[in-house]
């Protein structure tokens, strides 16, 4: 007789997802692993919107399904209060902007089972429900816009990574890793996981364990989720700092010249000439990749491309700056362990 299947718990931290968190959570209750083997803790942060009633409505007719609170309103403290309320032995990580697909949990259990891995997620599918949202998903699925990223650029080959979206862990490693890191309101999975790779564990990135995020429908809320990556990127750097890569200094560094050179204007006219030849670059290197993107993807987001790679750029940049600024005294505190 085979051993029964390992419990999975499907952790879901949400707050204000009305709008996508009903399709996440069908996407979870259409995997063709076993439905008496998985519990779905949707942890919600207070949400203002509709997000409470359309979950409560799943609870009703699901009884593998509980609702939590997580008064802490951030992604960390919801992870945090799931994992200690989780009965699985394995815990995949889902979002409720994203759909998974409905043999995702047994394709990670199987590379969890199998593999001597710590965590396993796969390419990530960005995709938008307007115009503005498909073609920033478009360039968000970009190496112009977010350089090397394996699961966002869509790899679909086998490979070891840094990080992932949406992973699964087992119990054993979070009891190794410890919590989430509750400070970090944004990259928490880049904290995690780095935790992970400091104490010699893998990551894997598997084709076969595929998802759907649905991207920001407008610039602005593009220029906030960029920024805000960009903000927490230095806190990540000052608690482990071999995590960044070089590619990650290139948009503050772009800022930071713009800034320079604008500073320097002021005394000397050569310091616009600096700013309008880097812009021009610039701006020419963004150019060619939007029309190299747009005759692959659709020349109908032309128009939009442009200003979604910039917003990509310049909000990281500018985020990673203030970050430094804002974060310029905790430079020695020692790394909390969770």
């Amino acid at each position: 007789m085979n051993p029964p299947l390992p419990f999975v718990t499907v952790i879901l931290p949400i707050r204000n997802e009305a709008g996508y968190i009903g399709n996440a959570l069908q996407s979870v209750l259409r995997q063709d692993y076993p439905l008496e083997r998985i519990e779905i803790l949707v942890v919600d942060g207070i949400s203002t919107d509709d997000t409470r009633a359309i979950v409560q409505s799943f609870c009703e007719r699901c009884p593998n399904l509980q609702l939590l609170d997580n008064p802490g309103r951030i992604v960390p403290t919801g992870l945090n209060i799931a994992i200690q309320k989780a009965r699985g032995d394995i815990l995949v990580r889902v979002d409720g902007h994203c759909e998974i697909a409905s043999d995702y949990i047994r394709n990670c259990v199987a590379h969890l089972q199998n593999e001597a891995i710590a965590g396993v997620g796969g390419p990530m599918e960005t995709v938008g429900e307007t115009y503005t949202a498909q073609a920033i998903a478009i360039a968000m699925s970009s190496s112009f816009g977010v350089g090397g990223s394996a699961f966002r650029t869509g790899k679909k080959r086998r490979m070891y990574v840094e990080t992932v979206a949406f992973p699964a862990y087992p119990r054993a490693v979070i009891q190794k890793a410890g919590l989430f890191d509750e400070e970090m309101v944004r990259n928490q999975d880049d904290e995690y996981n780095y935790r992970l790779l400091k104490l010699g564990e893998k990551i894997l990135l598997s084709p076969a364990v595929r998802s759907r995020y649905y991207s920001r429908s407008s610039l602005r809320s593009l220029w906030r989720q960029y920024y805000q990556y960009g903000f927490w990127k230095v806190r990540v750097m000052q608690k482990h700092p071999r995590q960044l890569r070089a590619r990650q200094f290139a948009p503050p560094l772009f800022v930071a010249s713009l800034l320079g050179g604008a500073l320097l204007a002021a005394f000397r006219a050569e310091g616009w000439l600096f700013v309008g030849a880097l812009a021009a670059v610039y701006a020419a290197a963004n150019l060619g990749a939007s029309i190299l993107t747009a005759a692959r993807r659709g020349w109908k987001y032309l128009p939009v491309l442009p200003p979604a790679f910039a917003i990509l750029h310049v909000a990281y940049g500018a985020g990673f700056l203030t970050g430094l600024v804002r974060f310029a005294n905790r430079w020695k505190e020692k790394t909390i362990v969770y």
